[in-house]
């Protein structure tokens, strides 16, 4: 399936900081959309956003670029057995995790990204799946109650679903939270509500882009 998801729509309280901020950390042009609204929320958003890129120097440029536009670093870079990431947290409340598998360094550093995606939590990743299945959204891969990839084709965000608990525990944040995800995805399936209370939106919705 081509272009599942277009972009995101990260609901901010100002545009134009928005902007600001998410050019100097990621620079990620049409994919991020903004839209001025200040609905409640509090605690976990219930989803990441996921940059993969293609070495750890791109991992350390991205992450050092965001905190100096004014991120806040949630996990700093560390190595793992399968590779390099760090997590911050944009001043909307947006939480990016930055990663390679590459352990080793073959090109300069650049903030050249490979990869985005969209993970969600759910608290009934069957359930969720089911939703997203039904929609015309074939899945990838499967682990059980736990995890959900979706085949996304050729769309420049992919889709995964993750159960809640454990996606904040990755991000490294507490799973309690409540109020407005303050996020819209815009793609195939149109206008809907997932199970979770993610809002989808067409892919030419109207919002202001970065």
């Amino acid at each position: 399936m081509n272009n599942t998801i277009d972009s995101i729509t990260l609901d901010v309280t100002d545009i134009t900081a928005a902007q600001t901020f998410y050019d100097r950390a990621f620079g990620l042009d049409e994919r991020l959309r903004f839209r001025l609204a200040d609905a409640e929320t509090s605690g976990f958003r219930g989803y990441t956003l996921s940059l993969v890129v293609s070495q750890p120097a791109n991992v350390h440029a991205l992450i050092d670029a965001a905190v100096e536009a004014g991120a806040s670093v949630i996990k700093p870079v560390t190595k793992s057995l399968w590779g390099v990431g760090g997590t911050v947290q944009a001043p909307d409340g947006a939480i990016w995790k930055v990663a390679t598998s590459a352990k080793k360094d073959t090109a300069a550093p650049s903030r050249a990204v490979d990869e985005i995606i969209l993970l969600l939590g759910a608290e009934d990743v069957v359930a969720s799946r089911a939703f997203y299945a039904g929609r015309g959204i074939a899945v990838a891969k499967s682990f059980g109650r736990s995890y959900v990839q979706f085949d996304t084709g050729s769309s420049p965000i992919g889709l995964g679903l993750y159960r809640h608990a454990s996606l904040a525990k990755d991000a490294g944040v507490p799973a309690t939270g409540s109020g407005s995800h303050r996020l819209v995805v815009n793609g195939v399936i149109g206008a809907a509500v997932d199970p979770d209370g993610f809002v989808w939106a067409p892919a030419d919705a109207h919002a202001e882009r970065a």
